[in-house]
């Protein structure tokens, strides 16, 4: 294993055992591991660095060939990790219903989690995002961008996936937790800076499936693939610890059901 690899093992068990829940999982780019490195000085939670650890363990599923419009097995999705976000044990536990891509939902996000955080002191507070929509283009990595122009989906919004791109802000004082401009400021908004306090991101089938129809109806199709088969591919481009649902829509209720508060 050579000293990036080190490194990048080294990060993830900082993550994990800082509470700072999922760190990029083997695909993170360089400038996420130097955020990763400066650890915010966040109240920790047992409980959330517990599950943290453990959903960083859960096996994510990304060698599909082909996938189906429906999913109807286990092994379809990523079906350990949801399991494990579905039973966090954490009395307050929040999911976001997020469908704008050029919303503000990293912000509202982050608002909710340094509130919860600081101000209630509920330092085992989980986010989750049930991302569909146009937001679901955020989780897909740039190469899936650039193959399939996914940004002319974005009505003129985003050129390149800037949401999973660490901000200079990361890079502040972790311990200055009240710096307007620094970790856990709106000049930190991103995908990779959510992940390492610990938001975790579902991804939709359901939305994967659509974008690949969409693409292979406009013909930004360069193999010819067919709609499985393209839709299998942009599954296995998802940005790391992402966990795949059979859709976010229905996975809601499932997260409603074991006592996450719904928000939008």
């Amino acid at each position: 294993m050579n000293n990036t690899s080190n490194r990048r093992e080294a990060l993830i068990l900082m993550g994990a055992a800082s509470g700072l829940g999922l760190a990029a999982m083997g695909s993170a780019p360089v400038e996420a591991e130097a955020a990763a490195g400066n650890t915010p000085a966040a109240p920790e939670g047992t409980m959330l660095r517990e599950f943290g650890e453990r959903l960083a363990r859960a096996p994510r599923r990304r060698d599909f060939k082909t996938v189906p419009m429906i999913l109807t097995e286990e092994d379809q999705w990523d079906h350990d990790a949801l399991k494990e976000v579905i039973s966090y044990g954490g009395a307050h536990r929040q999911v976001w219903d997020n469908t704008d891509l050029g919303g503000p939902w990293l912000n509202v996000m982050r608002n909710s989690l340094n509130a919860q955080v600081w101000s209630f002191k509920h330092a085992d507070f989980l986010v989750v995002s049930a991302t569909h929509g146009s937001a679901h283009l955020a989780l897909f990595d740039q190469e899936m961008w650039d193959k399939y122009k996914l940004a002319d989906l974005t009505s003129g919004k985003f050129k390149t996936n800037t949401l999973v791109k660490d901000r200079s802000a990361a890079l502040a004082d972790g311990n200055a937790y009240e710096n307007a401009n620094g970790v856990f400021s709106a000049a930190n908004n991103s995908i990779p800076a959510l992940q390492r306090r610990g938001v975790v991101f579902l991804a939709c089938h359901n939305s994967i499936w659509e974008i690949a129809g969409r693409l292979v109806e406009a013909t930004i199709n360069p193999d010819a693939l067919s709609q499985e088969v393209l839709a299998a591919e942009l599954t296995n481009h998802l940005i790391s610890g992402v966990v795949v649902t059979p859709g976010a829509a229905a996975t809601l209720p499932e997260l409603q059901a074991a006592g996450f508060h719904y928000a939008k």
